[in-house]
């Protein structure tokens, strides 16, 4: 790794398709089985290896510049008001958990800072995008 890619974990990484799709499958693996996240994903997902492929897409349309993914992430958990602020902390949790122990360290940390800039931009919109119009912005 060079100087300039620990300045910027957010740089470009090598990683295959085959290892993003393998820590996409251990992930839901483990959201299937977690006490609070399992029955929120239930609720929504009903084809798991689809759901898993969808986002195995927009993981390589984020990482590797695919264009392997259409949708609007956004749009679909704030129109969930059972996907709760809270819910991300411990998404990004377990999602750490699952690169750390299925992928090289420095890989692991370069996709897992990204995983963060993306997990708390999605735990800010469904903050603001379910704020009151007239009330001060919730920033927490």
């Amino acid at each position: 790794m060079s100087d300039t890619d620990t300045a910027n974990p957010l740089a470009r990484f090598e990683i295959t398709a085959e290892e993003i799709s393998r820590v996409v499958a251990v992930f839901y693996a483990r959201v299937r089985a977690h006490p609070v996240l399992g029955p929120v994903f239930a609720a929504h997902v009903s084809d798991w290896p689809e759901h898993e492929e969808k986002i195995a897409g927009f993981w390589r349309n984020a990482i590797l510049r695919e264009r392997s993914y259409s949708g609007n992430p956004m749009r679909v958990h704030v129109s969930r008001p059972d996907v709760k602020a809270e819910h991300f902390p411990m998404w990004l949790g377990l999602f750490h958990e699952v690169l750390r122990a299925e992928l090289p360290e420095r890989t692991a940390l370069q996709w897992g800072a990204l995983a963060d800039r993306i997990g708390e931009g999605f735990r800010t919109g469904v903050v603001a995008m379910r704020q009151p119009k007239d009330q001060p912005p919730n920033l927490f």
